[in-house]
């Protein structure tokens, strides 16, 4: 018999409809309940792509006996952590608080008044390795609810005090000086594998924002620690070679062995990077990793609708990774001959890298001295390979469409276009900005999740600020001023919703939310940028194109507020600080004017150049933007128009002349 989560729309949710647990979505009857039947509530987070929470599931949630203790003593409520990170951030904090670590699936226990009084990851049924074990902890808590009910509550209190303490931001009064980026270069330096690239032992993450901010500030040689890394990541099995895209993280400390999970926001932020990249080097290698992993996105992760799914999970068949790996046999099955040249090239042996003699894809060897000549050949093999994989069964998707994380692919999209000149991706963009605005934003306010036809919960700070900021890269790569004015009035209502008007930045969440104990100010980057970093990132951008120095403003508010953390663990804020690169480095404003498609030579030459601080825009249908006045086409001619530090050079028309331009205005 399905549970309240039958009627979920999170396919997350959906996955545990069916457990005997009498699983309560978090609503108003769920909680209602649990101060109606007196009991505490047992809140499990996770999400679709989540391994350990699939075994959780399979261990504890589908167990019988496991079930009538839940059901019997507890109100166990299930939580999407993408659909909610609010709740996510804020009892997360708690775990880690109670424990010193964290993770998914997250197993908290509140009292009635949503106060968390204990908690932990996962939890094997019986005691395992050291891990206490679920039942004998869920009669422990139990009796403790129903004997020592005093002290369960008292040590919820005192605990939602330190949390609330730990939440609070001594907000700085003045924007950080320029030793903030040497900080941050001295602690990714200290932490730097050489090697194996990357910024952290076993597990390793890809750690985009380290990546961006040494292209943007680092020295020559530091920009040898971020392009390393992003070698590193592609010649491992971090990367899918035969459908693109990156997996979340790899277990070992050499980009080998992944786990298998791809998620939306990764991969869009790494496509950046490795476009990034290509504009610093000019290789070609890293265009091409950055092309592959975005027609993943078009051809595996587009929702009908126009936006772009969330992940892929880890498992298919009940196994990590089996879609994902191969045996010389399954090779020769497919490519007969070609299977030798295959699997010198990728890595894949008898004896294999992975579970039961399976090998996982890289490319290590052929990244050193495999020969050159045999990239064509190894193209046509990598995608002969790819389309019988796919008729594998497939790990299971979560379909569900999150505007932050949709923000990020906007970004992605529109930039693949710009430097990459594939026109799909510009229309990529474009319909993943009319979906937003079709979809996601209804009566004045902006909607977080998508599935089915069906949008809702209000969105965060995160979804606003990425939102803005992504459209702003949709304008800058198409043109099309609707864009930037939606973004315009997104930076608006992220303005009216969340900010603080006292001590500068932004709230996560609105006022006045009951479901939640305490808004939360989030600073802290970790997957994805904090909701404070990509405010600060899209109001800095509009400001420029639209001079609201009200926007400004509020971005350098947010910036002094985190002022005294940046200085302190810049490590942690590393999106924060190339934000603040933003607001301290006086942008390069490029207007071209005349026939678009004329500009194209001068466009390529804007789009092949690295300026992060660039801000773009074409004297078009909307003559009204401010950077636009006194800049119109000469005569018979296209131009282009290059200012810095309010000073313009004399307009030119010839692509090369521009390029000389940039090259004066480059990092």
């Amino acid at each position: 018999m399905a549970n309240r989560l039958a009627q979920s729309l999170s396919p997350y949710l959906l996955q545990h409809a069916h457990n005997p647990v009498n699983w309560q979505p978090w609503d108003e009857e769920a909680l209602a309940r649990s101060k109606g039947e007196d009991k505490p509530i047992f809140l499990s987070i996770g999400y679709s792509a989540c391994h350990w929470c699939h075994v959780m599931e399979h261990e504890s949630f589908e167990n019988e006996a496991v079930a009538k203790i839940l059901n019997e003593h507890f109100i166990p409520i299930k939580v999407d952590r993408e659909e909610r990170p609010d709740l996510d951030d804020l009892y997360m904090d708690a775990v880690q608080t109670l424990t010193g670590h964290g993770g998914w699936p997250m197993s908290v226990w509140l009292t009635p008044d949503l106060r968390p009084f204990y908690g932990g990851t996962y939890f094997p049924p019986e005691p395992r390795r050291g891990m206490p074990g679920f039942i004998p902890l869920l009669h422990r808590i139990a009796g403790l609810w129903k004997e020592r009910r005093a002290d369960v509550v008292e040590q919820a209190a005192e605990l939602t005090v330190e949390l609330e303490r730990q939440a609070q931001v001594s907000a700085g009064s003045e924007l950080p000086d320029e030793t903030v980026f040497e900080g941050a270069m001295n602690q990714l330096r200290g932490g730097f594998d050489a090697r194996w690239g990357g910024f952290s032992g076993a597990p390793k993450f890809p750690q985009q924002m380290a990546i961006e901010l040494i292209l943007r500030r680092g020295s020559d040689t530091d920009q040898r620690m971020a392009l390393r890394t992003l070698d590193a990541m592609w010649e491992g099995g971090m990367y899918d070679h035969l459908g693109g895209g990156f997996a979340r993280y790899s277990v070992d400390a050499q980009w080998l062995v992944p786990h298998f999970e791809k998620m939306l926001y990764d991969n869009a932020q790494l496509i950046t990077c490795y476009l990034a990249a290509f504009q610093k080097t000019s290789d070609e290698k890293y265009a091409t990793i950055a092309r592959e992993s975005l027609d993943y996105l078009l051809r595996d992760m587009m929702d009908e609708s126009g936006g772009v799914h969330s992940s892929e999970d880890a498992d298919s068949e009940g196994e990590e990774g089996k879609f994902y790996v191969f045996t010389p046999e399954d090779v020769r099955g497919v490519l007969g001959e070609a299977t030798p040249l295959f699997c010198e090239a990728y890595g894949v042996t008898a004896e294999g890298n992975f579970e039961h003699g399976t090998s996982v894809l890289h490319a290590y060897d052929r990244a050193s001295d495999f020969p050159k000549n045999q990239e064509p050949e190894l193209k046509h093999l990598r995608e002969t390979l790819r389309k019988v994989r796919d008729h594998r069964i497939r790990p299971g998707k979560d379909d569900k469409v999150l505007a932050a994380w949709n923000g990020l692919a906007l970004s992605a999209f529109a930039r693949g276009f710009q430097v990459l000149g594939d026109q799909r991706y510009l229309n990529a963009a474009t319909q993943c900005a009319e979906f937003i605005r079709r979809e996601l934003w209804q009566k004045g306010s902006l909607l977080r999740v998508y599935r089915l036809g069906r949008a809702h919960t209000p969105g965060f700070l995160e979804d606003y600020a990425a939102a803005a900021n992504g459209l702003v890269d949709v304008y800058e790569a198409g043109f099309d001023a609707r864009w930037l004015r939606l973004a315009e009035i997104l930076a608006e209502g992220m303005r009216a919703k969340f900010e603080d008007p006292k001590e500068g930045g932004f709230f996560s969440t609105e006022e006045g939310q009951s479901d939640l104990l305490f808004r939360q100010k989030p600073g802290f980057d970790n997957a994805v940028p904090s909701g404070n970093t990509l405010a600060a990132l899209a109001l800095l951008r509009l400001s420029q194109h639209l001079d609201r120095q009200d926007f400004r403003i509020s971005a350098e508010r947010t910036l002094a507020c985190f002022a005294p953390w940046m200085k302190k663990a810049p490590r942690a804020f590393l999106g924060m600080i190339s934000a603040l690169d933003l607001a301290l480095r006086p942008p390069v404003e490029i207007v071209i004017a005349g026939d678009l498609k004329e500009a194209q030579g001068l466009l390529a030459e804007v789009h092949r150049a690295f300026i992060p601080h660039r801000v773009l825009t074409w004297v078009g249908a909307d003559p009204a933007l401010p950077l636009h006045v006194g800049k119109g086409a000469a005569q018979g001619g296209t131009q282009a128009f290059v200012c810095q530090k309010n000073s313009c050079a004399a307009p030119v028309g010839d692509p090369a002349e521009l390029r000389h331009l940039l090259l004066q205005t480059s990092p």
